[in-house]
């Protein structure tokens, strides 16, 4: 199918799709009578934004002063940055200030239009986040933001569901079947669970989510289980390692999630239910206290998705903040959370046994894959923002976690008949119950450990040769002990250990980021540099060791550092024209597995010290720590009702070494170079209809030094997402969402080895059908596309006594599911 018949058969579904999505809101309920308006000569509404922004970021607590033949009248600007007050006839004149904005004065005429205004501000110095994340503002558009609208309307059923969302170039698939953690793809290369090629470092407030040295691989993102997504607040997504804020994983750009300190609402009730007999319920208490913020919050869900062997999902979460103010800009605050998931799984089946008719797309072939998640997390925090927008934070978190994951991706390559341990003891000659049967290449993965952490930061705005300036500095210190290892197991028991560790993992890093305004603002200068040290402690064994003629037991300490500069400059021709050219440059890193670290000792000449592990002569492990250097040129175009970016990248990425949890063993990919582009854009279509959406396309990604040329495998090359949303049109909010990845190689060497395509299309509605019940409506994959998500090549063997055979295996998409709920939240503050 070319091109232009999948762009028109996509449009056309599209027209269908917002034709029902208006319906939709209409069906939901009619529209419910509206408080009346206090009487009053005039009223003056409208809405602050920051007119430095490419997205329209609102300005929440502007104070909006409104002078008039008759006196004063004050309003502060909402959390959606709107404003409403009622004014007398005449001329006006009206005055925006706050903290760290420019002043903005302007007269309004007796006959000009006073509602719906759109009032752009600029910040004497970049927004900063008041909330336990401090954030300073990367050049547009190398961050973007995403506000808590799709978050408190839209029902998720899993955790995955969450990460949808983000788009900003990030594919996200599914593993095993929605327990699992997603497999992350971005700008041409897989991430795997988020910690390989670069990273994706995502950040839930500011507690780093991907683990390090984790049972399963470098960089698991499963905490993200335990986050509730109707206590989410702003999300910011940073396009590559531009900021000297973020150290590891940060290769490939940084996600990071704010959760809120209170709820608009003492007590928020929702309960959702709907196809795959799923079922969700979201409880909140969040009372209103003199100098201070707090809630509790419940989220419980399960559902057993499409699968012919069920999911059996089952998620429960409990959340907790309390934040007392101290005094003006002061506040001190503790959150806690918990949280346990349960789930089987469908595996990565063949897809020639589902094309021959041999396996349903929802089948499987082991009926045991699945895992079984345990996580709390305590925090504290501090900040303290002064009178001249100088801010000092610092905030520390302890978190444990207990993790077992039992996968089957080969079935019976290795193992297609061998014993069985029936009653558990272990496999005993003398034990009758001990009897030969099959039992494949079933694995379970296990991780126990305990993490402490420590953030601290300072920004200080002031004036450098008369031009405004912004100095940020900080640290990160981030501790793990880790026990780890890899059995083979049946039914979920395991038989036999294959690695064994005991890790310690030690992380420090500082960081100073210096930002400048020259020329009245139209030339902007940043530069930063970053400094991160690591060690790493391992003792255990590996028998796969032995295949090499080495003694299974490894043990070592390894130390390395790296220097990590960061630069960025910006320039808008004038005031009047909407366009911005900037260019970032950035360099982020990665660290590796700490079994693979300390498996053996060479110098990787980058400041690594330390000592051979003794019983491993003649491994040799690669470099402890990758790099990644990001570089990016573009353009922003602002109008007012419509954002445009676009950007080329060139992305070089060092040598690494990657440990494979799944087996044991260790691999090393060569340097690599991607390049590619980007476009990004938002706009007002009516004044209830938007319309938002963005490309990435690699060009190229290919290992350097290679010939013949070896490329980069097992990611799209073109990503792209869309959206049209429709905003309080009479108590109706509702957005229709697209994504789309293009089919892509899994070998880097035969072209004709592919991963199909996708494209979905999903639907969200809310109805506010009284001033405290919200009901909602969700329909995933909209269409019923019929797609895979995760896909891999690998050799395998279905059945006992089958052939060995190479093939694609992968996991299915969702069939489409319809998600009803109904919301009620009580009380206001």
């Amino acid at each position: 199918m070319n091109f232009t018949t999948r762009f028109m058969r996509i449009m056309t579904r599209l027209r269908i799709a917002l034709t029902l999505l208006i319906m939709t809101g209409f069906l939901l309920g009619a529209p419910g009578a509206t408080a009346a308006q206090a009487n009053a000569t005039k009223t003056l509404s409208g809405q602050i934004i920051s007119s430095q922004s490419s997205r329209d970021e609102v300005v929440a607590g502007a104070s909006v002063i409104v002078r008039s033949a008759s006196g004063e009248q004050r309003a502060v600007s909402d959390a959606e940055g709107n404003f409403l007050i009622a004014v007398p006839d005449g001329a006006l004149t009206l005055r925006v200030e706050g903290k760290n904005l420019k002043p903005l004065e302007r007269i309004i005429g007796a006959g000009e239009a006073i509602e719906n205004l759109r009032i752009g501000v600029e910040y004497v110095i970049p927004p900063i986040h008041e909330n336990v994340v401090i954030v300073s503002t990367a050049l547009e558009p190398a961050i973007e933001r995403r506000n808590d609208a799709i978050y408190k309307n839209t029902l998720f059923a899993r955790d995955d569901q969450i990460l949808f969302t983000l788009n900003g170039g990030i594919n996200a698939g599914q593993h095993e079947g929605g327990g699992k953690s997603l497999e992350v793809r971005r700008f041409g290369f897989n991430l795997d669970h988020g910690g390989l090629n670069g990273g994706l470092k995502i950040l839930v407030d500011d507690v780093q989510q991907n683990q390090s040295t984790q049972g399963h691989g470098q960089g698991y993102l499963g905490q993200l289980k335990s986050l509730s997504p109707e206590l989410v607040e702003d999300v910011d997504i940073i396009n590559g390692p531009f900021s000297a804020q973020y150290g590891d994983f940060s290769g490939l750009g940084v996600v990071h999630i704010r959760q809120r300190e209170s709820l608009p609402n003492p007590l928020t009730m929702r309960f959702q239910g709907g196809s795959f007999n799923t079922f969700r319920t979201f409880l909140a208490y969040s009372p209103e206290l003199k100098n201070a913020d707090s809630f509790i919050a419940y989220e419980g869900s399960n559902t057993d998705g499409p699968f012919i062997n069920p999911l059996r999902y089952r998620r429960d979460n409990l959340t907790a903040n309390y934040t007392r103010r101290l005094g003006e800009g002061e506040a001190m605050g503790f959150k806690f959370n918990v949280g346990r998931n349960n789930f089987f799984a469908s595996g990565q089946i063949p897809l020639d046994e589902v094309a021959a008719g041999q396996l349903d797309r929802f089948g499987f072939l082991d009926p045991f894959n699945g895992g079984r998640i345990r996580t709390g997390v305590f925090s504290t925090y501090y900040r303290k923002a002064g009178e001249a927008g100088n801010t000092f934070k610092i905030d520390g978190f302890v978190s444990r976690s207990l993790f077992d994951l039992w996968s089957n991706f080969t079935n019976f390559l290795d193992d297609d008949l061998t014993v069985v341990d029936e009653n558990g003891d272990g496999f005993d000659d003398d034990d009758p119950t001990d009897i030969p049967g099959l039992i494949g290449d079933e694995i379970q993965q296990h991780d126990s450990r305990l993490q402490q952490g420590v953030n601290v930061q300072y920004l200080q705005p002031y004036k450098l040769f008369g031009q405004q300036a912004l100095l940020n500095v900080g640290g990160n210190f981030l501790a793990s002990q880790i026990n780890v290892g890899l059995s083979r197991s049946i039914e979920r028991r395991p038989i036999s250990a294959v690695t064994q560790a005991q890790a310690n993992v030690i992380n420090f890093g500082g960081y100073i980021q210096q930002s400048l305004d020259l020329f009245q603002g139209r030339v902007r200068v940043e530069g930063g540099l970053r400094y991160d040290y690591f060690r790493f402690d391992a003792d255990g064994f590996n028998v796969s060791r032995v295949a090499g003629g080495f003694n299974p037991a490894f043990g070592g300490t390894r130390g390395t550092s790296r220097f990590q500069p960061k630069a960025a400059i910006s320039y808008t021709p004038a005031d009047k024209a909407p366009v911005t050219v900037y260019f970032n440059y950035g360099r982020g890193i990665a660290s590796q597995d700490a079994r693979g670290v300390v498996g053996g000792f060479i110098s990787d000449e980058q400041g690594s010290t330390g000592s051979p592990a003794p019983n491993s002569p003649g491994i040799s492990s690669g470099p402890p720590v990758s790099t990644t250097d990001f570089y990016q040129l573009g353009t922003s175009h602002n109008t007012r009702r419509i954002s445009v970016s676009t950007d080329l990248f060139l992305i070089d990425q060092s040598n690494q070494q990657v440990y494979i949890a799944d087996d044991g063993s260790i691999e090393f990919a060569g340097p690599s170079r991607t390049y590619g582009g980007e476009l990004k854009f938002s706009g007002a279509l009516m004044r209830h209809l938007s319309v938002n959406g963005g490309l990435t396309h690699v060009g190229n990604s290919f290992f350097r030094g290679t010939t013949p040329r070896i490329y980069v495998d097992s990611a799209p090359h073109t990503v792209g997402n869309g959206s049209l949303t429709v905003s309080n049109l009479r108590g109706f909010n509702g957005s229709l969402r697209y994504r789309y990845i293009s089919n892509y190689r899994l070998d880097g060497e035969d072209v004709r080895i592919r991963a199909s395509g996708h494209d979905v299309v999903d639907l969200s509605v809310s109805r506010l059908v009284k001033r405290r019940i919200e009901l909602n409506l969700n329909i995933d994959n909209l269409f019923n596309k019929r797609y895979f998500e995760t896909q891999n090549f690998y050799e395998s063997r279905t059945r006992a006594g089958d052939p060995i055979l190479s093939r694609i295996h992968a996991t299915p998409g969702y069939s489409i599911g319809v998600t009803g709920g109904v919301t009620f939240r009580f009380g206001e503050k």
